[in-house]
């Protein structure tokens, strides 16, 4: 087959299925973003990669309800004029596989008619159920203008949804966050976890973290993961319970991932980070040598690190689910997470992990201090919580499924 990927920061959610396609060989793979490939994340030579450009910015004094819509035109007349210069040379897919979420593939059936396009759909906006207006601390208030914002945010979407021949999301929840004529033609299949990379490992080495702190087996070491802290996963709560988890269970090593600066979900913080705001609070009331703040790790150092965790902590809204945290089931971490839809599609109470109250550091410090004590129990979670991820989102099992989704679209079977 011919086959197209769209990702402005390419490979994306794309890379499993483009090296899985090269392995099998027969196929023209060709993609479109604006990034320059990232060189640590290797592709095979088969793919040709081009990047298309943007001709402009966005208009001066746009009304700021339409201001994301506008840019999302403007990637989409960009990518678009790309995919005429390969319509040009003679490029016809058999199918298109796009993200939509910046715009590119708004435009492309003005191109390529009679090409399917399978999308892939993250997220749509509600007022109510999901993470808008979750939490009383810093949701807006509810006027009409705050609405108005998610209406022209899923003006998009309702486009792209209509352009698509067929769909895929990566869990139920995010799924179900579409009305419900569109869940009819969304797919759930998850990107997949690499269950060969991300594993248990009995003797771990030691881990020198960025600021030289040493991390050894059998310390009680609790992790948390955001890409950027905010409150969208939780590190308010998360760092509210710092004074009472060190209370409880006074030797406990925490490691905080993630960027401390700016956010990737949500409002920014009205004064200075997130994360120092939250500290402030606790100012006086922790012991700061034991809280080690490493910023963005590589996977290379992720991974281990994980694999020494004696608790992983994993807090978000009602949105769309982090790798992180099917990442850390499937190397047997014992997971305290938050007790929202998310998150319950993934880890089972008492099963393969605990889930507490998204607003109580309390809980959650409890919790953690619980599987801190209690390593039998840690063991038993971290267990159940890997065979969860190889049952459901082990990357082989995912890869093949879309791949026959991708089959099935090409051919007319599904979305005709």
């Amino acid at each position: 087959m011919r086959i197209l990927f769209i990702h402005q920061n390419f490979p994306g959610q794309y890379l499993h299925i483009v090296q899985r396609l090269a392995r099998f060989g027969g196929h023209q793979l060709v993609a479109l973003g604006v990034n320059e490939l990232d060189k640590h994340r290797p592709l095979p030579e088969e793919l040709n990669y081009f990047r298309y450009k943007l001709d402009r910015g966005n208009t001066r004094g746009i009304h700021p309800l339409v201001m994301e819509t506008e840019t999302k035109v403007i990637r989409a007349e960009g990518c678009t004029r790309a995919a005429e210069q390969l319509q040009k040379k003679g490029f016809n897919p058999d199918v298109i596989l796009a993200h939509p979420g910046w715009g590119e593939p708004l435009f492309l059936r003005t191109i390529w008619p009679n090409s399917p396009l399978l999308c892939y759909q993250e997220f749509f906006y509600n007022e109510h159920g999901f993470d808008s207006n979750f939490d009383p601390e810093f949701h807006e208030e509810r006027s009409w203008y705050a609405q108005s914002k998610l209406i022209m945010k899923n003006a998009y979407l309702h486009l792209a949804l209509e352009q698509s021949t067929w769909n895929v999301s990566p869990t139920h929840f995010q799924a179900s966050s579409f009305p419900s004529f569109w869940r009819q033609r969304i797919s759930v299949i998850h990107d997949g976890v690499d269950t060969e990379r991300a594993k248990p490992d009995p003797s771990p080495d030691p881990l020198t973290l960025p600021d030289g702190t040493v991390l050894e087996t059998g310390q009680p070491v609790v992790t948390f993961v955001n890409r950027r802290l905010e409150p969208y996963r939780g590190c308010h709560t998360f760092i509210r319970a710092i004074p009472l988890l060190q209370e409880q269970c006074p030797e406990a090593r925490i490691v905080i991932v993630g960027d401390t600066k700016g956010v990737s979900y949500g409002a920014a913080c009205d004064e200075g980070e997130w994360g120092d705001r939250f500290l402030a609070e606790i100012d006086g009331r922790y012991d700061p040598s034991k809280v080690c703040f490493t910023g963005t790790l590589p996977y290379e150092s992720f991974i281990p690190l994980l694999q020494l965790s004696a608790c992983h902590v994993y807090l978000t809204y009602p949105f769309v689910m982090s790798w992180s945290l099917l990442e850390a089931m499937a190397c047997g971490c014992a997971v305290v997470g938050s007790d929202t839809a998310p998150v319950r599609e993934a880890i089972r109470h008492g099963h393969n992990g605990l889930l507490v109250d998204f607003f109580s550091p309390g809980d959650l410090a409890t919790a953690v201090t619980e599987l801190l004590n209690d390593r039998e129990r840690a063991r038993v979670f971290g267990e159940a919580a890997r065979q969860t991820v190889q049952q459901t989102y082990e990357l082989n099992a995912c890869v093949s499924r879309h791949l026959a989704l991708i089959n099935l679209v090409a051919s007319g079977s599904i979305g005709a």
